[in-house]
C-alpha cells in the first residue's frame, strides 16, 4: 500500500512540475540561434530562470510575463570579449582601479549584452581586488583575461615593465580562479621586443588558456606573420584585427587592398581574429576590402571604456551595426557576437538558446526606413579617421533578459511590465 501511495505522489508531483507555469514566454519574434541552427519566426519560454522550450505557438495561459516581439530579433545574450572595467577612483591606474574603465551595468543591459571579458585591466597582483570590487557585484556576467603584467593596465612605465611579466605567477593566478578568468591578455607594449609576447604565450601554454595579443607599437613594427606562426596557436585571439596604425602592421596590404595571404593562413589554423573596436584601433580602409574579399572577424567586441565610448565606437550595437552596413548578414554578426565568443572563451555553456541553458536573451530592434533619420533614410557610420560610410539598417535593443529576469526594457514591452533586478552573482 505504501508504495501504491508513494507512485502515486510521484505521479501527481511530475505533473504539477509539468503543469507549472512559465516565467515568460517571448511570442513571435524573429529567434537567431547560430548554434542550434534556429533562424525564423518562433516563441521562446522561460522558466526557473532556463530556457525551457523554443517552439511555434507555445501556450502562454497562467504564465507570469508575455512579450510580444513580433518584428523584432530574439537572439541568445550578446558577448563582448573586450571590454575594460575594473572601474576605481585612483587617478593615476588609467583602466586598472582608475578612471579609464567602466562599470559593468552602466553599458551592458542597455546593448543586450549579457556576458563580458575584461581584456587585462588587471594581473596577477590586483586580480583578487578586481573580483570582489566589481565581478561579484556586477549583474552582467563578467569573465576575465589577466595581464601579462602583473599590476595590470595603469598605462605609462608600468605596463612597459618586463620584469612584472611573469608567467608562472599570471598562470598560477588564473588556475585559481578557472570559473572567472578565461585568457591571458599582452597589451600596450611599445618597443620592438619580442619577450611580453613570449611571456604571455608562456602563460598561456601553463594556464592551458588562450591568449589575447594586442600588438602596441613598434619601430619598426613587429611582424604579423612571425607573430603568427610562432607564437599564437589555434584558439589563440588577434585583436585590434583591422587596425591601421603606422607602428602596428596591418593585416591588409593598403597597396593591394588585399588581405595578406600569411593572414588567411593564419585564420584557417585556427587564430581567432577579434574586432576589439577601441578608439583608434579600426578603420574602414581595412575593414571593408577585408569584407568583400570575404576575410570576417571570428568575434565582434567594442573595447569599451570612457573615451571609445563616446568617440567612433560607441557601443556594441553599433559596431554590429557598422559591420551590418558593410556588408555582414545578420546572422553572421549575431553568430560574431554570441555563439563565436562563447566558444573563443571557452564557456560553451554560453551563447545559444539550447533548452536547458541559462536565460540569458537579447531582444532586438532593426530600425530602417524614411521616418527613422531626418532626410536620407540611411544611418552614418564613421570611424576615428573621419571616414563615413551609409547603412539601411541599424540594431537597437527592446529588451535584455539576464538568468530568466527582464533587466531592461526600454518601451514596456513586457505584460505585465514589472522588471525584477537578478541577484548579484
Amino acid at each position: 500500500m505504501k508504495q501504491v501511495v508513494l507512485w502515486l505522489f510521484i505521479l501527481f508531483a511530475g505533473k504539477l512540475a509539468c503543469a507549472q507555469p512559465y516565467s515568460i514566454v517571448i511570442k513571435g519574434g524573429h529567434v537567431i540561434d547560430p548554434k542550434n541552427k534556429i533562424d525564423g519566426i518562433m516563441d521562446v519560454a522561460i522558466r526557473d530562470g532556463k530556457i525551457s522550450k523554443v517552439e511555434k505557438n507555445i501556450d502562454t495561459q497562467g504564465v507570469a510575463q508575455v512579450v510580444d516581439a513580433k518584428g523584432l530579433l530574439v537572439t541568445p545574450g550578446l558577448i563582448d570579449i573586450h571590454t575594460h572595467v575594473f572601474f576605481g577612483t585612483n587617478p593615476d591606474q588609467a583602466y586598472s582601479n582608475g578612471p579609464n574603465a567602466l562599470p559593468p551595468d552602466g553599458f551592458t543591459f542597455r546593448n543586450g549584452v549579457t556576458t563580458i571579458v575584461d581584456a587585462g585591466c588587471s594581473g596577477w597582483r590586483d586580480f583578487p581586488t578586481f573580483k570582489s570590487q566589481t565581478i561579484d557585484r556586477s549583474q552582467t556576467r563578467v569573465l576575465a583575461l589577466l595581464n601579462i603584467v602583473g599590476s595590470g593596465m595603469r598605462g605609462g612605465k608600468v605596463e612597459q615593465n618586463l620584469d612584472d611579466m611573469d608567467a608562472r605567477l599570471t598562470a598560477d593566478m588564473a588556475k585559481q580562479y578557472p570559473d572567472l578568468v578565461v585568457g591571458v591578455k599582452l597589451a600596450h607594449y611599445s618597443g620592438y621586443n619580442w619577450t611580453p609576447t613570449e611571456r604571455a604565450a608562456e602563460a598561456g601554454k601553463l594556464a592551458n588558456l588562450p591568449v589575447m595579443i594586442d600588438f602596441g607599437g613598434s619601430t619598426p613594427m613587429l611582424s604579423l606573420e612571425e607573430l603568427f606562426t610562432k607564437y599564437l596557436r589555434s584558439g589563440d585571439i588577434y585583436t585590434h584585427c583591422f587596425g591601421q596604425l603606422k607602428t602596428r602592421e596591418p593585416i591588409l596590404d593598403v597597396a593591394t587592398g588585399k588581405v595578406k595571404p600569411f593572414v588567411w593562413e593564419a585564420q584557417k589554423k585556427g587564430v581567432l581574429f577579434d574586432v576589439g573596436y577601441g578608439g583608434i584601433s579600426f578603420a574602414f580602409s581595412q575593414a571593408i576590402p577585408a569584407l568583400k574579399s570575404g576575410f570576417y572577424p571570428n568575434t565582434i567586441s567594442t573595447d569599451i571604456h570612457t573615451g571609445s565610448m563616446n568617440n567612433a565606437m560607441k557601443d556594441m550595437l553599433n559596431v554590429m551595426s557598422k559591420f551590418m552596413a558593410m556588408g555582414m548578414d545578420v546572422p553572421s554578426v549575431i553568430k560574431a557576437s554570441t555563439w563565436n565568443p562563447a566558444q573563443a572563451i571557452r564557456r560553451p555553456e554560453l551563447g545559444h538558446l539550447s533548452v536547458g541553458t541559462v536565460a540569458d536573451i537579447a531582444i532586438l530592434n532593426v530600425r530602417g526606413g524614411e521616418f527613422e533619420v531626418r532626410d536620407t533614410g540611411y544611418f552614418g557610420f564613421f570611424d576615428y579617421t573621419g571616414h563615413k560610410i551609409v547603412g539601411k539598417q541599424k540594431l537597437e535593443c527592446e529588451m535584455t533578459i539576464r538568468k530568466g529576469k527582464i533587466v531592461y526594457d526600454l518601451n514596456g514591452i513586457a505584460i505585465p511590465v514589472v522588471v525584477t533586478q537578478t541577484p548579484r552573482s
